[in-house]
């Protein structure tokens, strides 16, 4: 995996969502991890593939705003997927953090914060496209 081209891909997806100065922390770790964070906070005791932790929200939203917050994605999840989907863990990684970026600004496909699910996946592709395509 390729480090530089993740942090590459990050700045692209940042610059066309129109949050450049934003910051955001991206955490690869494995299932048994994400299981627990998803299992702490939102009472699914399952591995999943990504979780997104907005620190735009709640009592202290304001205190600084470029802070966006964090995603975690589950490296071995991501690895699965990646099969399913026929291209790289890389990408894979890439598009769940498309994936937990867009949760961060607001989109949701579930929830109470419920969007057009078609209008959040057709974002991730845009984006997808676009970072690949600039590779």
């Amino acid at each position: 995996m390729d480090e530089g081209r993740l942090l590459r891909r990050a700045k692209r997806i940042s610059s066309a969502l129109g949050y450049d100065d934003a910051e955001i922390s991206l955490w690869i770790c494995d299932d048994e991890t994400i299981r627990g964070l998803h299992d702490q906070y939102f009472g699914l005791d399952t591995p999943t593939n990504v979780i997104s932790f907005s620190q735009r929200e709640g009592e202290f939203d304001e205190v600084e705003p470029d802070l966006l917050g964090d995603v975690v994605v589950s490296f071995e999840t991501a690895a699965r997927d990646s099969v399913e989907a026929g291209h790289s863990v890389e990408d894979e990684i890439t598009f769940l953090f498309i994936h937990g970026f867009l949760h961060l600004i607001g989109f949701d496909h579930e929830g109470e914060r419920l969007c057009d699910a078609p209008e959040m996946e057709a974002k991730e592709e845009e984006l997808f496209k676009l970072v690949r395509e600039m590779d």
